[in-house]
Parts: structure tokens; C-alpha cells; sequence
């Protein structure tokens, strides 16, 4: 038979305190391919240390362990676990299920990492569990299974990849005798199918079931019964003695572990569920915030832009200095000399104030504004019904009056043609010509309906007293030419006035001045609430650690049975991003919810399709990011020391 396991002068120290313990000193033995082989020895002997090195799990600390007759010494963590993936099959006393999967997730493990399609591998389990007489068990997990059918299931899994060597540690220790005799019998088995089966006890009548007899005692081999016959060879099986490529099983892996991502956190529902928590409170004030200030943004510019952005308007006051009170310093005058000037669409001066109407029996206090017949077009506000007054209307002081819809509704309440009424305008009877056309409220909750508007001559003498204009309002026509258009007028009216007791708004630049300051405080409250979100990452890194400790068993059975350091980055770097993308989808969900509710309390909120996607992306990217110290964690646990913990 040619040597398929063999090891020369192997040595195993391991620290303690200032000093070494040395476990194994000087082991040399040779297995051959198609053996049953039992190593026997009393509690401490190195029996477990030897298995450990045997299966991989393990390095020597001087000496040579050869695999058809490759050196290990010089293999990577990676190459080891292929190894462990393709030649080995592990048996272990006390099982080393996974506590939170079924009999044929269970056994499926191994081949996940061989990268066996979902499919194939379920058919093999549940050929395995059915030949070791667990067909009806294989949706069962461990807590459901007795110990004899919890170590079938252990066998079934070593056997999963077709492993050539089956390494039993004791797999008869926690098995009462019938169940233990049933396990040594299924090692019979497989042996007798040419598989070379290593044997841990130390007990010696379970030793004798094997061919070889290797006794071991304080670390060296005490005697070796050699050989007693040629088993049938299963064949040359070393598949893996080099590192495998990642990029060919990247996706499907990534499949897989979102699959085990799923399956973890549903096993722990109250933890995960404080852990989404945070990333749902994190999105869900991101989306909120951010509906809120682009809200605001849209009301202040739909407010600016529904005057025009093509509009210059000009008030009384020094530049900086904000008027009170009547101030005088611009007048119809002004207004006629600006309409000389190049670029000039329309020129409306204005007066407002308050004025209580009367028709019939009813009264109504309302705004009231003097302008120029230009008025519609300058502001771009359309006459419903009836008209506009006229330019003869304005030289003739006609008491004509044009009405907002909110006035009407309260004038005429039983739907009454206003138009060729007359209403009282302080005793003195003006006829209604027109019904301006519907503008709704501000975002400041001020009606612009609730208005009327009289010919600025007529104001002058029948309602305001003083003749001057309150603001000076110019359309132009080309926007591109604006600015030079507000050079224009102040210059005219610098030299009209011989100082400068006036100010000029450029609705244009107002309307970008406004958008960019909303767009600071928008930025601001997302950047307040992404905090919240920076909070719920930590929170994430905080349990997956807490998980990672608590697993570390899970992580030696997956790294025993062939996961490599990428796969339990993968692994548990996925629960976190998992986590992360299931509290942003909830949180953008609660997010978009809370701000629709705010709405309709009236508070001015808009939706679009950045926000939640760019809370998203940071939930996924906090999950990738803050996962990634306990995924390196995991991925870097000693598999002996793991396998160990408890």
C-alpha cells in the first residue's frame, strides 16, 4: 500500500506562562491509503494534539507531515483548508453540529465550500442521511435527534465530499454501547469500501475494532501492531494540495452566504431585531429629514418662481436697510421713466393695503392693491372672469374693481355672478369687472386670493391719501439680459433721485440665492440624522463581535469541514450587510410613511427618488464597512482553537 499520511520527528509545543509545554515529541508514523488505524493512548497523551495535525486543523512545531508525500509546512491557511475540504472527513465526539440547521443543512456544509450546486448537494444528503437510516429525519435538528443519530449525521457530513480519510475523534465517547456499536460498524463500512479511517479512543476494546493499533503515551509512540492487510484502495484522492482561485465561486458563494446570512439571524429574532433597530431609526430620520427640507426648498422657490423669475423688483429704502412704516421715495413717475428703458416688457408701480367690503348685507375685510392695468402680465396671473381694467380705466380714476376668488366666496356665498355688481369700497360704490383666476396659498399658509385690486389712480384718491408707490414691479424680456437691465434702472433712478433711497431684487438671483441656502439646510438635516445611522453601524460591529465570540464554535466546525478565510469573511461580513439592507428597506419605508403622515398635519414635505436611495447605499455601505472588523475577526480564528471553545 503506498503511504498516504506520514509523519516524521513531528513536535507540538505550546506556550505556558515563560516557558513551553511540549505535547507530541518527536511522532513519526506513516499511514497507508486504505488502512484502519487506531491511535490509543490515556487522557493527555497527545492523542487529540495528533489529530488535530493529522486533519490540518493544527501545524507542528518542528518535524515534517507529508500528504502523498506534499509537505503541509509550507501550505497557507487557505491550501489547509482545502485539504481539510477534500481529503478529510472529521468525526468528533461530541458531534459539532450546527445547532440552528437541519440534519441535511448539517450535511450539506461541506459541500457548499466544494462548490457543489444547491441541488446536487441536497440530493447527496439526503442519500447519505437515507443509507445511515435517517431519511425521515432529515429535516430534524440536533436538539430533536438522539446522540447515536446526532454522530449519523456527523458521519454523513464527513462523507458529504467523498473525503478519502476519515478522522474519528472518539466517536464513541458520548454514545451509550448500542449506539456506540452502531457507529464503530458504520466505520467498518466505510473502511471496508476502502476509505482509510484514523481512530481516536482510549479505550482499547474500541481500538481493537480497527486492523493497526498505534499506542501513544506522554507524547511518543509506545508501540505500532503494523499492518494486518491490503484494503481496497478508494483510489488517489489529493485534489487540493493548492490554493483554489476565488473568482470562480465569488457569486455563488455570495448566494450561499446571504442564504446562511438569513438563517442566522432568523435563529437569534430578538437580537437582530434591536440590532435593525438602529439602522431603521438611522434611514428612517435620513428619508424624513430629507423630505422635510426639500419640502421647504419647493414651497420658498414655487413662492419665488410663481412672480416670475423674469421679474426686477424695486422697493423703497436704502440698500441694507429694511423700511418701516410709509416710505416715499418711489412714485408712478419712476415707474413711467423705467418703461422707456431697453428690455422693458411691462412696468407695474403698486400700493396695497387693508379695506372692508360691503355688498348687501354682507362685509368683508380684505387686501387691497392699486396697479397698473400691466399687472396680469407682469405677474403672470390670469383673469378668470370678466377683465382687467384698462389704461382709460387708470387716466380716468374709474372706481372699477377687479376681485380674488376668496372674496367672491365671501361677498357672493349663494354663487351669484359677481361681475357688473357694485360693491362699497369706504361708501363709495366701485363696479366688479373681473374675477382674477385661482392661486391657491403660500407656503406660509397666507391666502393670495384674498385680495382685490383697483386701478393705482383710483387708490391714490379714494383709498390711500398719499400718491406713491409701495414697490415698482418690471417684466423683462430677455432673461439673459437681466442684470444688465438692473444696471439700467439703477442708474436711472440714482439720477431721478440724486441718491441711492431705493433697492433692487432680482427674482432670478433670489431664486438660486434661496435654493442653494435650502440646499445647506437640507444637507444639514440629513447630515444631523445620518449620525443616528453612524450610531446603528456601531451598534451592528458591537453584535456581530458579540456573535462572533458567541459562534466561534461554529466557525471551527465550518473551518473543519473546508471553509476557507474568505468564506467566513464572506460569511458573517454578509449578516452585517444583511442587517444593514433589511433595516434601510425598513427604514426607508418608515421614513417615507412618517413624512406622508406629516403632509397631510400640513407640513410642506416633497419625495424623490435620492433620498431613500441614498440612505440605502449608506445602510449597505455602514453594514460592508462595520462588519468587516468582526468578519476579519472570525475569518482569523485558529479552527483547533475554536473547535475548542465553548
Amino acid at each position: 500500500m503506498s503511504a498516504l499520511l506520514e509523519l516524521q520527528g513531528v513536535v507540538r509545543r505550546y506556550p505556558s506562562g515563560e516557558g513551553e509545554v511540549t505535547v507530541l515529541k518527536g511522532i513519526s508514523l506513516t499511514v497507508r491509503q486504505g488502512e484502519f488505524v487506531a491511535l490509543l493512548g490515556p487522557s493527555g497523551c497527545g492523542k487529540s494534539t495528533l489529530m488535530n495535525i493529522i486533519g490540518c486543523l493544527d501545524r507542528p512545531s518542528a518535524g515534517h507531515y507529508r500528504i502523498h508525500g506534499h509537505d503541509v509546512a509550507g501550505l497557507d491557511a487557505d491550501a489547509l483548508a482545502s485539504l481539510r475540504r477534500d481529503t478529510f472527513g472529521f468525526v468528533f465526539q461530541r458531534y459539532n453540529l450546527l445547532a440552528n440547521a437541519t440534519a441535511e443543512e448539517n450535511v450539506e456544509v461541506p459541500a457548499i465550500y466544494a462548490g457543489m450546486a444547491r441541488e446536487a448537494r441536497r440530493t447527496r444528503a439526503r442519500a447519505l442521511l437515507g443509507q445511515l437510516g435517517l431519511a425521515e429525519k432529515v429535516a430534524y435538528r440536533p436538539a430533536q435527534l438522539s446522540g447515536g443519530q446526532q454522530q449519523r449525521v456527523s458521519i454523513a457530513r464527513a462523507l458529504m465530499n467523498d473525503a478519502p480519510v476519515i478522522l474519528a475523534d472518539e466517536p464513541t465517547g458520548a454514545l451509550d454501547t448500542r449506539s456506540g456499536q452502531d457507529v464503530l460498524a458504520l466505520l467498518k463500512a466505510l473502511h471496508a469500501q476502502g476509505r482509510t479511517i484514523v481512530l481516536i479512543t482510549h479505550d482499547l476494546s474500541i481500538a481493537e475494532h480497527a486492523e493497526r493499533i498505534v499506542r501513544l503515551r506522554d507524547g511518543e509512540v509506545e508501540s505500532d501492531s503494523g499492518s494486518v492487510r491490503e484494503a481496497p484502495p478508494l483510489g488517489t484522492h489529493s485534489p487540493a494540495l493548492q490554493a483554489t482561485s476565488v473568482g470562480a465561486w465569488v457569486w455563488a458563494e455570495a448566494g450561499e452566504a446571504v442564504a446562511m446570512a438569513f438563517g442566522a439571524l432568523r435563529a437569534n429574532l430578538f437580537r437582530t431585531a434591536l440590532t435593525l433597530l438602529g439602522v431603521i431609526i438611522g434611514v428612517a430620520a435620513v428619508v424624513t429629514m430629507m423630505a422635510i427640507g426639500d419640502g421647504g426648498k419647493a414651497d420658498v422657490v414655487n413662492r419665488i418662481a410663481s412672480m416670475g423669475t423674469n421679474q426686477l423688483l424695486i422697493r423703497p429704502g436704502a440698500p441694507g436697510v429694511r423700511a418701516s412704516g410709509d416710505v416715499a421715495t418711489l412714485s408712478t413717475v419712476d415707474a413711467e421713466e423705467i418703461a422707456t428703458l431697453p428690455n422693458v416688457a411691462a412696468v407695474v408701480p403698486e400700493r396695497s393695503g387693508s379695506i372692508t367690503l360691503r355688498y348687501g348685507s354682507n362685509d368683508y375685510r380684505t387686501q387691497v392693491r392699486g396697479v397698473w392695468p400691466a399687472y396680469p402680465e407682469a405677474k403672470d396671473w390670469g383673469v378668470a372672469e370678466g377683465s382687467f381694467f384698462t389704461r382709460t380705466d387708470l387716466d380716468s380714476y374709474a372706481p372699477v374693481i377687479v376681485l380674488g376668488k376668496t372674496v367672491v366666496r365671501s361677498l357672493f356665498p349663494d354663487g351669484e355672478d359677481p361681475i357688473g355688481r357694485y360693491v362699497l369700497v369706504k361708501n363709495v360704490p366701485f363696479e366688479v369687472i373681473g374675477v382674477m383666476a385661482e392661486k391657491g396659498a403660500t407656503s406660509f399658509g397666507s391666502d393670495q386670493d384674498d385680495v382685490v385690486f383697483v386701478p393705482l389712480s383710483t387708490g391714490f384718491m379714494r383709498v390711500f391719501g398719499k400718491q406713491y408707490a409701495s414697490t415698482i414691479t418690471v417684466k423683462v424680456r430677455d432673461l439673459a439680459s437681466i442684470d444688465a437691465t438692473e444696471a439700467a434702472i439703477v442708474d436711472l433712478l440714482r439720477a431721478r433721485h440724486q441718491t441711492e433711497d431705493f433697492q433692487v431684487r432680482n427674482t432670478a438671483a433670489l431664486l438660486e440665492t434661496v435654493s442653494e441656502t435650502q440646499n445647506t439646510l437640507t444637507l444639514l438635516l440629513g447630515s444631523v440624522a445620518a449620525i443616528s445611522l453612524l450610531v446603528g453601524g456601531i451598534g451592528v460591529m458591537n453584535i456581530m463581535l458579540v456573535s462572533v465570540t458567541e459562534r466561534t464554535r461554529e466557525i471551527g466546525v465550518r473551518m473543519a469541514t473546508g471553509a476557507r478565510m474568505v468564506n467566513i469573511l464572506m460569511q458573517f461580513n454578509i449578516e452585517a450587510v444583511v442587517v444593514c439592507g433589511l433595516g434601510g428597506l425598513l427604514g426607508i419605508a418608515i421614513g417615507l410613511f412618517t413624512a406622508w403622515t406629516l403632509g397631510h398635519f400640513g407640513i410642506s414635505v416633497a419625495f424623490s427618488v435620492w433620498p431613500p436611495l441614498w440612505a440605502f447605499s449608506c445602510a449597505f455601505l455602514t453594514g460592508w464597512l462595520f462588519g468587516y472588523l468582526p468578519a476579519r475577526k472570525a475569518a482569523r480564528l485558529d479552527p483547533v482553537v475554536a473547535l475548542a471553545s465553548e
